[in-house]
């Protein structure tokens, strides 16, 4: 059994040596004693490296040859990079001749002088004649208020001032009266005097006469009393002529009274013809409707909002730009506008003002840095810029668009002169 087990594993031996080392035969081993192969086996030399040659290493299968190299990997790189050097080199030369002269800021809007109309006298609103986005023309009907009321009251009102006219018209009858009974005191009073001086002088006589006892003593009675009377005719006549008189001032002082009573009633009419105008509603200017906010039936007060009237020709950019940048602005530079509505047109236009102060100054609440701590901010002043006459007359920008404004501050003169200064 010991000799079948090794015949065996020669077998085995034999057969991985070949199918492992190659075609060439193993050599045949040397058979020994069952009882010498228990003995433990003692390990051999390992022969020289130059005499045995190594077996060979299994093949998994036909070799592969060389990879090729791929020059257009460098082409693509050195492409790249010489379009990046390129782009650098634009962008620089750019910036030095145009760039570095911009000052820009994407905080800007397109705005409007909107007018917001509102309803002057109470009333139920009767008609609309306009729908929202409508081009209208100034004087033309925005809305009509129920006008029945003002009517009336412009009607009493005229009917008051025509009857404090009648008073007027009254009062200068009256003076024409008291002018004639002044004429007549003035008549009396002439005649009045004239007695007393035709009394005086009989009274002259009668004294004259008496003294040469050529009249009675009862003459000279008579014509004493004559000429006392006379002499208070006289002055009863020229009391009823201050009379009549002064009763012709009093009726021209009634007379102008009536006559600003009835300049008050006439501006009382004219209120109520306002009034009664207010009852239609137009359109101060030139436009195109927005955010109407009335309706038919609905009842308004004064001061009511009753819609907006944007005015497309009044286009401009408010561009608020921080307080490092304003420096070199001025008005009068040129601006180059974006749009994000038309982002492949650029829009131009120039400076027209700087804001007085910061937005924030004109806050509803002012920031106030004199108490507690302190963060400092960054102010922004806003810019006003006006677009091209061009532009404005297509009509393409509606107030509250998001612009990107670049100011060319090379443009003004006294820009230009401060940078070559520099």
């Amino acid at each position: 059994m010991a000799f079948d087990q090794d015949s065996s594993a020669a077998l085995d031996s034999d057969s991985l040596a070949q199918v492992s080392g190659g075609s060439e035969p193993t050599p045949e081993r040397e058979r020994v004693h069952p009882m010498a192969r228990a003995a433990p086996a003692q390990p051999k030399a390992a022969p020289p490296a130059a005499s045995v040659p190594a077996p060979a290493a299994p093949s998994a299968g036909p070799a592969k040859p060389a990879q090729p190299r791929r020059p257009w990997r460098r082409l693509v790189l050195v492409a790249v990079l010489a379009a990046a050097l390129g782009y650098g080199g634009y962008e620089a030369r750019h910036w030095w001749t145009e760039g570095r002269f911009l000052v820009g800021t994407d905080d800007a809007y397109v705005q409007a002088d909107i007018t917001l109309l509102a309803a002057k006298v109470s009333g139920y609103v009767a008609s609309v004649e306009v729908a929202d986005n409508q081009a209208v023309k100034a004087g033309d009907v925005i809305a009509r208020i129920d006008d029945g009321d003002y009517r009336l009251a412009l009607q009493a009102a005229r009917d008051k001032l025509a009857t404090q006219d009648g008073t007027i018209a009254r009062i200068a009858r009256q003076i024409e009266a008291a002018k004639a009974s002044v004429a007549r005191a003035e008549a009396q009073l002439a005649a009045a005097r004239a007695d007393a001086a035709r009394a005086a002088a009989d009274y002259a006589r009668q004294v004259q006469l008496a003294r040469a006892d050529f009249a009675s003593r009862a003459r000279l009675d008579q014509a004493t009393a004559d000429r006392d009377r006379s002499e208070a005719a006289v002055r009863s006549a020229e009391a009823a002529l201050a009379a009549e008189r002064a009763n012709v001032d009093v009726l021209a002082a009634q007379k102008m009274e009536a006559e600003r009573v009835a300049g008050e009633l006439r501006t009382a009419v004219a209120k109520a013809e306002r009034d009664l105008s207010f009852t239609v509603i137009r359109a101060p200017i030139d436009g195109i409707v927005g955010n109407r906010a009335i309706e038919v039936g609905a009842f308004v007060q004064p001061g009511t909002r009753l819609a907006a009237l944007v005015p497309l020709d009044s286009i401009h950019v408010d561009a608020n730009f921080k307080e490092t940048q304003i420096e070199g602005i001025a008005p009068g530079q040129k601006v180059r506008i974006s749009v994000d509505a038309f982002p492949d047109r650029d829009v131009p236009g120039t400076v027209e003002s700087i804001a007085p102060a910061s937005g924030s100054v004109f806050s509803l609440l002012p920031p106030e840095n004199a108490t507690g701590n302190f963060t400092k901010i960054v102010q922004r002043v806003p810019v006003r810029i006006a677009v091209a006459p061009e532009v404005v007359r297509e009509g393409i920008l509606r107030p509250g668009l998001s612009v990107v404004v670049d100011v060319d501050t090379r443009s003004a003169p006294a820009a230009s002169e401060k940078l070559a200064q520099r």
